[in-house]
Protein backbone atom coordinates (compact mmCIF):
# COMPACT_ATOMS: atom_id res chain seq x y z
CA UNK A 1 0.00 0.00 0.00
CA UNK A 2 1.74 3.23 -1.10
CA UNK A 3 1.95 6.15 1.32
CA UNK A 4 3.95 9.34 1.74
CA UNK A 5 6.61 7.47 3.72
CA UNK A 6 6.81 4.58 1.25
CA UNK A 7 5.09 1.23 1.25
CA UNK A 8 3.08 0.05 4.26
CA UNK A 9 0.85 -2.89 5.07
CA UNK A 10 -1.49 -3.78 7.91
CA UNK A 11 -0.29 -6.60 10.14
CA UNK A 12 -2.65 -8.43 12.50
CA UNK A 13 -1.46 -10.60 15.38
CA UNK A 14 -4.40 -12.68 16.51
CA UNK A 15 -5.14 -15.92 18.34
CA UNK A 16 -8.69 -16.77 17.18
CA UNK A 17 -9.07 -19.61 19.64
CA UNK A 18 -7.64 -17.58 22.50
CA UNK A 19 -4.13 -17.53 23.96
CA UNK A 20 -3.76 -20.09 26.73
CA UNK A 21 -1.10 -19.69 29.39
CA UNK A 22 -0.53 -21.09 32.84
CA UNK A 23 -1.23 -18.89 35.81
CA UNK A 24 1.28 -20.20 38.30
CA UNK A 25 0.37 -21.09 41.89
CA UNK A 26 -0.09 -17.53 43.19
CA UNK A 27 -2.31 -16.02 40.49
CA UNK A 28 -4.02 -19.41 40.11
CA UNK A 29 -5.00 -19.33 43.78
CA UNK A 30 -6.27 -15.77 43.41
CA UNK A 31 -8.45 -16.66 40.41
CA UNK A 32 -9.71 -19.85 42.02
CA UNK A 33 -10.82 -17.86 45.09
CA UNK A 34 -12.60 -15.39 42.80
CA UNK A 35 -14.53 -18.29 41.30
CA UNK A 36 -15.65 -19.10 44.84
CA UNK A 37 -16.73 -15.52 45.52
CA UNK A 38 -13.72 -14.59 47.68
CA UNK A 39 -10.83 -12.17 47.27
CA UNK A 40 -7.42 -13.13 48.65
CA UNK A 41 -4.02 -11.54 48.85
CA UNK A 42 -0.64 -12.96 49.70
CA UNK A 43 1.54 -11.92 52.64
CA UNK A 44 5.14 -10.79 52.16
CA UNK A 45 8.01 -11.54 54.50
CA UNK A 46 7.62 -7.98 55.80
CA UNK A 47 3.97 -8.61 56.71
CA UNK A 48 2.32 -6.64 53.89
CA UNK A 49 -0.67 -8.12 52.07
CA UNK A 50 -0.50 -7.79 48.29
CA UNK A 51 -3.77 -7.65 46.31
CA UNK A 52 -3.78 -8.79 43.61
CA UNK A 53 -1.11 -11.24 44.81
CA UNK A 54 2.36 -11.33 43.28
CA UNK A 55 5.04 -14.01 43.43
CA UNK A 56 7.66 -11.53 44.61
CA UNK A 57 7.58 -8.54 46.95
CA UNK A 58 7.92 -5.49 44.64
CA UNK A 59 9.65 -3.56 47.43
CA UNK A 60 12.43 -6.10 48.13
CA UNK A 61 12.33 -8.66 45.32
CA UNK A 62 12.00 -11.47 47.87
CA UNK A 63 9.61 -14.34 47.29
CA UNK A 64 6.29 -14.04 49.11
CA UNK A 65 5.52 -16.29 52.04
CA UNK A 66 2.79 -18.39 50.49
CA UNK A 67 0.35 -17.31 53.23
CA UNK A 68 -2.93 -16.32 51.62
CA UNK A 69 -5.18 -13.82 53.38
CA UNK A 70 -8.85 -13.22 52.59
CA UNK A 71 -9.49 -9.48 52.25
CA UNK A 72 -12.46 -7.20 51.70
CA UNK A 73 -14.88 -7.71 50.25
CA UNK A 74 -15.37 -3.95 50.71
CA UNK A 75 -12.67 -1.40 50.08
CA UNK A 76 -11.83 2.26 49.78
CA UNK A 77 -11.23 4.21 46.56
CA UNK A 78 -7.77 5.79 46.63
CA UNK A 79 -7.79 7.32 43.13
CA UNK A 80 -10.16 7.24 40.16
CA UNK A 81 -10.71 8.40 36.57
CA UNK A 82 -14.12 8.87 34.99
CA UNK A 83 -14.98 7.20 31.67
CA UNK A 84 -17.77 9.22 30.07
CA UNK A 85 -17.91 7.20 26.82
CA UNK A 86 -17.23 3.48 27.39
CA UNK A 87 -15.63 1.47 24.60
CA UNK A 88 -16.89 -1.95 23.46
CA UNK A 89 -14.06 -3.64 25.34
CA UNK A 90 -14.86 -1.95 28.65
CA UNK A 91 -16.59 -3.90 31.45
CA UNK A 92 -19.68 -1.64 31.52
CA UNK A 93 -21.79 -0.21 28.71
CA UNK A 94 -22.53 3.00 30.62
CA UNK A 95 -20.32 5.74 32.10
CA UNK A 96 -18.21 4.43 34.98
CA UNK A 97 -14.93 5.04 36.83
CA UNK A 98 -11.67 3.16 36.75
CA UNK A 99 -10.45 3.17 40.33
CA UNK A 100 -7.61 2.06 42.55
CA UNK A 101 -9.40 0.22 45.35
CA UNK A 102 -7.64 -0.70 48.57
CA UNK A 103 -9.62 -3.63 49.94
CA UNK A 104 -10.04 -3.98 53.70
CA UNK A 105 -7.04 -5.87 55.04
CA UNK A 106 -4.87 -5.21 51.97
CA UNK A 107 -1.82 -2.95 51.70
CA UNK A 108 -1.97 -2.42 47.93
CA UNK A 109 -4.71 -1.30 45.57
CA UNK A 110 -6.64 -3.29 42.98
CA UNK A 111 -7.67 -1.67 39.68
CA UNK A 112 -11.32 -2.25 38.82
CA UNK A 113 -14.45 -0.54 37.50
CA UNK A 114 -16.82 1.33 39.82
CA UNK A 115 -20.43 1.71 38.72
CA UNK A 116 -20.99 5.06 40.44
CA UNK A 117 -23.72 6.37 38.15
CA UNK A 118 -22.21 9.84 37.87
CA UNK A 119 -18.82 11.44 38.67
CA UNK A 120 -20.25 13.29 41.67
CA UNK A 121 -20.97 9.96 43.39
CA UNK A 122 -17.31 8.94 43.68
CA UNK A 123 -14.29 10.52 45.30
CA UNK A 124 -11.09 9.46 47.00
CA UNK A 125 -12.31 7.79 50.18
CA UNK A 126 -15.55 6.40 48.73
CA UNK A 127 -16.40 3.00 50.19
CA UNK A 128 -17.23 0.37 47.56
CA UNK A 129 -18.41 -3.26 47.48
CA UNK A 130 -17.97 -5.89 44.76
CA UNK A 131 -20.84 -6.86 42.47
CA UNK A 132 -20.35 -10.55 41.70
CA UNK A 133 -21.43 -12.31 38.54
CA UNK A 134 -23.93 -15.14 38.90
CA UNK A 135 -21.77 -17.54 36.87
CA UNK A 136 -18.07 -17.33 37.81
CA UNK A 137 -15.23 -18.94 35.88
CA UNK A 138 -12.05 -17.93 37.72
CA UNK A 139 -11.34 -14.59 36.08
CA UNK A 140 -11.01 -11.00 37.29
CA UNK A 141 -14.35 -10.33 35.54
CA UNK A 142 -16.03 -12.62 38.09
CA UNK A 143 -16.35 -9.25 39.83
CA UNK A 144 -18.44 -7.44 37.25
CA UNK A 145 -17.69 -4.12 38.96
CA UNK A 146 -17.66 -2.40 42.33
CA UNK A 147 -20.52 -0.19 43.55
CA UNK A 148 -20.54 2.60 46.15
CA UNK A 149 -21.66 1.69 49.64
CA UNK A 150 -25.34 2.39 50.31
CA UNK A 151 -25.48 5.58 52.37
CA UNK A 152 -28.97 6.91 51.60
CA UNK A 153 -32.38 5.49 50.72
CA UNK A 154 -35.53 7.07 49.35
CA UNK A 155 -38.57 6.41 51.52
CA UNK A 156 -42.02 7.41 50.24
CA UNK A 157 -43.67 9.61 52.86
CA UNK A 158 -47.34 10.53 52.86
CA UNK A 159 -49.21 11.88 55.86
CA UNK A 160 -52.90 12.68 55.84
CA UNK A 161 -54.11 15.03 58.56
CA UNK A 162 -57.05 17.37 59.07
CA UNK A 163 -56.79 20.94 60.30
CA UNK A 164 -59.56 22.38 62.40
CA UNK A 165 -59.98 26.07 61.70
CA UNK A 166 -60.16 28.27 64.78
CA UNK A 167 -62.73 30.99 65.27
CA UNK A 168 -60.73 33.78 63.62
CA UNK A 169 -59.71 31.67 60.63
CA UNK A 170 -63.28 30.46 60.20
CA UNK A 171 -64.46 34.08 59.96
CA UNK A 172 -61.75 34.91 57.42
CA UNK A 173 -62.41 31.84 55.20
CA UNK A 174 -66.16 32.43 55.24
CA UNK A 175 -65.41 35.92 53.95
CA UNK A 176 -63.16 34.54 51.22
CA UNK A 177 -65.99 32.20 50.17
CA UNK A 178 -68.19 35.30 49.77
CA UNK A 179 -65.47 37.08 47.79
CA UNK A 180 -64.29 39.54 50.45
CA UNK A 181 -61.29 39.83 52.74
CA UNK A 182 -62.12 40.14 56.43
CA UNK A 183 -59.59 41.94 58.61
CA UNK A 184 -59.59 43.16 62.19
CA UNK A 185 -58.98 46.67 63.55
CA UNK A 186 -57.12 46.99 66.83
CA UNK A 187 -58.80 49.23 69.41
CA UNK A 188 -55.38 50.31 70.71
CA UNK A 189 -53.04 51.06 67.80
CA UNK A 190 -55.79 51.30 65.17
CA UNK A 191 -53.97 49.02 62.72
CA UNK A 192 -55.96 46.75 60.42
CA UNK A 193 -54.70 43.17 60.18
CA UNK A 194 -55.58 40.63 57.48
CA UNK A 195 -56.28 37.75 57.76
CA UNK A 196 -58.63 38.45 60.66
CA UNK A 197 -57.37 37.52 64.13
CA UNK A 198 -58.82 37.75 67.60
CA UNK A 199 -56.08 39.85 69.19
CA UNK A 200 -53.58 42.44 68.07
CA UNK A 201 -50.07 40.96 67.70
CA UNK A 202 -48.56 44.32 68.62
CA UNK A 203 -50.78 45.49 71.48
CA UNK A 204 -51.99 42.10 72.68
CA UNK A 205 -55.56 43.36 73.17
CA UNK A 206 -58.70 41.88 71.55
CA UNK A 207 -59.63 43.15 68.11
CA UNK A 208 -62.31 45.79 68.40
CA UNK A 209 -63.93 45.52 64.96
CA UNK A 210 -64.16 43.31 61.92
CA UNK A 211 -63.37 45.15 58.67
CA UNK A 212 -64.27 44.05 55.14
CA UNK A 213 -61.46 45.07 52.80
CA UNK A 214 -61.51 45.48 49.01
CA UNK A 215 -59.81 42.90 46.77
CA UNK A 216 -57.32 45.42 45.42
CA UNK A 217 -53.87 46.13 46.74
CA UNK A 218 -50.21 46.93 46.06
CA UNK A 219 -47.22 44.58 45.69
CA UNK A 220 -44.67 45.37 48.40
CA UNK A 221 -42.12 42.65 47.58
CA UNK A 222 -42.04 39.50 45.46
CA UNK A 223 -40.06 36.45 44.38
CA UNK A 224 -39.76 34.81 40.95
CA UNK A 225 -40.10 31.00 41.19
CA UNK A 226 -38.76 28.61 38.55
CA UNK A 227 -40.00 25.31 40.00
CA UNK A 228 -43.43 24.01 38.94
CA UNK A 229 -46.38 24.58 41.29
CA UNK A 230 -49.87 23.20 40.54
CA UNK A 231 -51.42 26.47 41.72
CA UNK A 232 -49.30 28.69 39.46
CA UNK A 233 -50.52 30.02 36.10
CA UNK A 234 -47.16 29.26 34.41
CA UNK A 235 -43.44 28.82 35.10
CA UNK A 236 -41.69 31.02 36.02
CA UNK A 237 -44.32 32.49 38.32
CA UNK A 238 -44.40 35.16 41.00
CA UNK A 239 -45.36 34.93 44.65
CA UNK A 240 -45.75 38.32 46.29
CA UNK A 241 -46.65 40.14 49.47
CA UNK A 242 -49.70 42.27 48.70
CA UNK A 243 -50.85 45.12 50.90
CA UNK A 244 -54.64 45.23 50.52
CA UNK A 245 -56.15 48.68 50.38
CA UNK A 246 -57.09 49.73 53.90
CA UNK A 247 -54.85 47.18 55.67
CA UNK A 248 -51.55 47.67 57.48
CA UNK A 249 -50.06 44.19 57.04
CA UNK A 250 -49.42 42.50 53.63
CA UNK A 251 -50.61 39.00 52.78
CA UNK A 252 -48.92 36.52 50.45
CA UNK A 253 -50.45 35.31 47.19
CA UNK A 254 -49.58 34.36 43.62
CA UNK A 255 -49.44 36.96 40.84
CA UNK A 256 -50.73 36.12 37.36
CA UNK A 257 -51.81 37.78 34.17
CA UNK A 258 -48.39 39.37 33.66
CA UNK A 259 -44.94 38.02 32.64
CA UNK A 260 -42.79 37.37 35.70
CA UNK A 261 -40.09 39.82 34.60
CA UNK A 262 -42.64 42.67 34.45
CA UNK A 263 -43.77 42.37 38.07
CA UNK A 264 -42.45 45.17 40.25
CA UNK A 265 -42.80 46.74 43.67
CA UNK A 266 -45.64 49.25 43.81
CA UNK A 267 -47.66 47.47 41.10
CA UNK A 268 -51.42 47.70 41.63
CA UNK A 269 -53.23 44.35 41.56
CA UNK A 270 -56.70 42.86 42.03
CA UNK A 271 -57.75 39.37 43.15
CA UNK A 272 -59.05 37.00 40.48
CA UNK A 273 -61.72 34.79 42.07
CA UNK A 274 -62.93 31.38 40.99
CA UNK A 275 -66.63 31.25 40.08
CA UNK A 276 -68.89 31.56 43.13
CA UNK A 277 -70.34 28.10 42.54
CA UNK A 278 -66.86 26.54 42.96
CA UNK A 279 -65.86 28.31 46.15
CA UNK A 280 -65.19 26.53 49.43
CA UNK A 281 -63.70 27.51 52.77
CA UNK A 282 -60.25 27.78 51.19
CA UNK A 283 -57.71 30.28 49.91
CA UNK A 284 -57.98 28.39 46.61
CA UNK A 285 -60.98 30.64 45.96
CA UNK A 286 -58.38 33.21 44.84
CA UNK A 287 -56.60 32.09 41.68
CA UNK A 288 -54.04 34.88 41.98
CA UNK A 289 -53.75 38.66 41.84
CA UNK A 290 -53.47 40.33 38.43
CA UNK A 291 -52.47 43.89 37.45
CA UNK A 292 -55.25 46.49 37.43
CA UNK A 293 -53.51 48.80 34.98
CA UNK A 294 -53.45 51.65 37.51
CA UNK A 295 -50.26 53.67 38.00
CA UNK A 296 -47.76 52.21 40.47
CA UNK A 297 -47.77 53.51 44.03
CA UNK A 298 -44.81 54.78 46.01
CA UNK A 299 -44.18 52.44 48.91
Amino acid sequence: MPSEGGLSAEHVLEFPGGYTRTTGPVIGRFLTELRGGRIVGVRTAGGRVLVPPLEYDPATGDAVTGEYVEVGPAGTVRAWAWVAEPRPSHPLDRPFAWALIELDGADTALVHAVDAGNPKAITAGTRVWPVWRGQRTGHITDISCFAPEVTTIVSPVRTVYRLQAGGALQVFLEGVRRGVFVGGRCGGCGKVYVPYRLSCPECGIPMADQVELPDTGTITTFAINNLPDPRAPEVPFVSAYILLDGSDVPMISLVGGVPAHEVRQGMRVRAEWVPESERTLSMANIRWFAPTGEPDLEL
